[in-house]
């Protein structure tokens, strides 16, 4: 079984090809917000470096979010695009999930951190569990501060991880039990992405490309912009 993992949640854009092995081959650029122009000669790259032709894929995953509306849409149209190509199904994976899974070799609480812009975060929290984690807390949308006041009140070692953790350290700083894990794992992983798809697909725990949608949390910035207006 193989499977071609689309990632472009956050300002990184990557994709990774494998199978029960892991990933065989994965790409990753995070400079220039160029997710459209870059994702397909990614994915043709990392089939390459595989040495797997595009219509041996038997599924696609995508990261469908939280995270930055434009690259949510081009990663989730192009991995729907590709999948009804291939007449294949999907697998969908939480970016907070990804982040977390990266650290799940690590010992106490998780807090997985995406910069929402505009002064927010999307956060989870999780525990490490045999194999992986175990999400304790859902998806939201929140200010560092909120988000740090939280954590401080639980009063337990915790490292945060993401790009939010990374554009909001300040806001953590404040408190011994936090901490926030290498800069490597701001983003997250399609390598990971494959490998928490595979174990899916084994289940044969799929969703066709019509049920597939993007988890955003919060409307688009354009759409609220649109609101504002309206009500003026």
């Amino acid at each position: 079984m193989i499977i071609l993992g689309i990632e472009t949640a956050t300002l990184q854009v990557g994709c990774a090809v494998g199978g029960v092995e892991g990933a065989l081959a994965s790409f990753t650029a995070t400079r220039g917000r160029r997710h459209a122009e870059t994702l397909v000669p990614a994915v043709q790259f990392v089939c390459a470096q595989a040495q797997v032709d595009l219509d041996e894929v038997s599924v696609v995953a995508v990261d469908v979010g939280p995270g930055l509306f434009t690259g949510l849409r081009v990663g989730v149209a192009t991995a729907k695009a590709l999948a009804l190509a291939l007449r294949v199904p999907m697998v969908g994976l939480s970016s907070l999930d990804l982040l977390a899974f990266a650290l799940h070799h690590t010992d106490g609480l998780i807090a997985t951190v995406v910069d929402a812009r505009r002064g927010e975060v999307f956060a989870a929290m999780y525990r490490p569990v045999p194999g992986g984690v175990q999400r304790v807390a859902e998806p939201r949308v929140c200010s560092p501060g909120d988000l740090a006041g939280e954590l401080m009140a639980m009063g337990e070692d915790c490292l945060l991880v993401g790009d939010g953790a990374v554009r909001y350290a300040s806001s953590f700083d404040d408190a011994r039990h936090l901490s926030i894990a290498d800069g490597a794992f701001a983003h997250p992983s399609p390598a990971a992405l494959v490998q928490l798809a595979h174990a899916r697909a084994v289940r044969e725990e799929f969703v066709q490309p019509s049920e597939l949608e993007p988890m955003y949390l919060r409307k688009a910035d354009a759409e609220i912009n649109w609101e504002r207006r309206a009500r003026v």
